[in-house]
């Protein structure tokens, strides 16, 4: 006879698993470079696979409706690209005017520090060349990480499309085995869970979708406050492109500081463009992102904020996304395992656990 689900969880001690997470979380670590694209692939296979199945009844064979199901993504990505480039290309068009800001920025400052120090120009020198010679190992070694992660995200564009595709080519098959896991009288609850886990990642996104609304208008305001020019237009820009991690926002803040260090005769200005964006970021990883999509999810906002946090230590930027839509599938499986009660209980937001 072969062991269902129940009776595994009923002969597991907690001991063991602690080691099974354990076991599974050096998986994942070790892993990464294959269920990163994969999970991403996984998720947008999710969100296209009621596209596919429209066009697929229509007539279109599976293989051109994936085509275009993927086409549409593909554009959302390109836009968003596009505005990247953009950003990229005006802030090249105000280099010159950057550069000379700088040079008067660096004169006053040596003045400065000659009037008011006695530092003359050649001691100035020298501490900077002592500077620069310090940090070429460092610079070197973030060249070197620059380089890494550009030539992995190239890969995760090019791999996550194929495994998509693939994904929604054998979707069937992959329903089928997931089905011979499990005893026969599991079968319509694994169908549920799969039903529910395409519901969920729906939510996943309407949440994601309300926290770049709310980070643009935070970003928007903050730069208002400061006096920045066409601050909706910038703090939207950045919003829309804290989509990619880590570069969209530097490349997004980058012409908003220009303008300002153009337009007005001061530093501090730059300096309130990155303490507004950096303020909001802060606020977003951890309040608004744990909020908003908990929310939806009916996940509270430790459990949220625990896996964002998890997320960022096993994958990166990348896990941070990734591991709230994973804790809500685990969260589907507890409220049909009676012995995680316990665990679905410690993961949902309250309200219908009132005491």
């Amino acid at each position: 006879m072969t062991p269902t689900p129940s009776d595994f969880y009923k002969k597991t001690t907690p001991l063991e698993i602690f080691q099974y997470l354990f076991v599974v979380l050096v998986i994942l670590y070790f892993g990464k470079s294959l269920f990163i694209p994969l999970s991403f692939a996984l998720l947008i296979s999710f969100l296209l696979y009621p596209i596919c199945r429209w066009l697929e009844q229509k007539g279109i064979y599976r293989s051109f409706a994936i085509g275009l199901s993927l086409i549409s993504i593909v554009f959302i990505f390109t836009a968003i690209l596009y505005l990247l480039l953009a950003q990229i290309i005006e802030f090249s068009n105000e280099w010159e005017s950057l550069e000379v800001k700088f040079e008067e920025t660096l004169n006053q400052l040596s003045l400065f520090l000659t009037n008011q120090f006695g530092i003359n120009e050649e001691k100035q020198l020298n501490y900077i060349k002592t500077i620069l010679n310090n940090s070429s190992s460092q610079a070197f070694l973030l060249l070197k990480n620059t380089v890494y992660s550009f030539s992995e995200s190239l890969f995760h564009l090019l791999i996550i499309p194929i495994f998509t595709a693939l994904i929604l080519y054998y979707r069937q098959l992959l329903v089928q085995a997931l089905y011979h896991f499990f005893s026969l009288d599991k079968k319509e609850m694994i169908h549920e869970i799969i039903v529910e886990t395409i519901q969920e990642y729906y939510k996943f996104i309407k949440g994601m979708l309300a926290v770049y609304l709310i980070v643009g208008i935070l970003n928007s305001i903050g730069l208002a406050i400061i006096g920045i020019p066409y601050p909706f237009l910038f703090g939207f820009t950045a919003s829309i492109l804290t989509f990619i991690p880590y570069i969209g926002i530097m490349v997004s803040s980058l012409l908003p500081i220009t303008v300002a260090w153009i337009t007005f005769n001061s530093i501090w200005y730059p300096i309130g463009v990155v303490a507004v964006f950096s303020f909001v970021q802060l606020l977003e990883a951890y309040i608004i992102f744990p909020y908003a999509v908990g929310k939806r999810l009916k996940i509270n906002t430790l459990a949220i904020l625990i896996m964002v946090i998890a997320g960022g230590i096993l994958w990166g930027a990348a896990g941070m996304i990734l591991f709230v839509p994973f804790i809500s599938i685990v969260k589907l499986l507890a409220n049909r395992t009676e012995s995680l009660k316990s665990l679905s209980l410690l993961l949902s937001d309250g309200k219908s656990n009132k005491m």
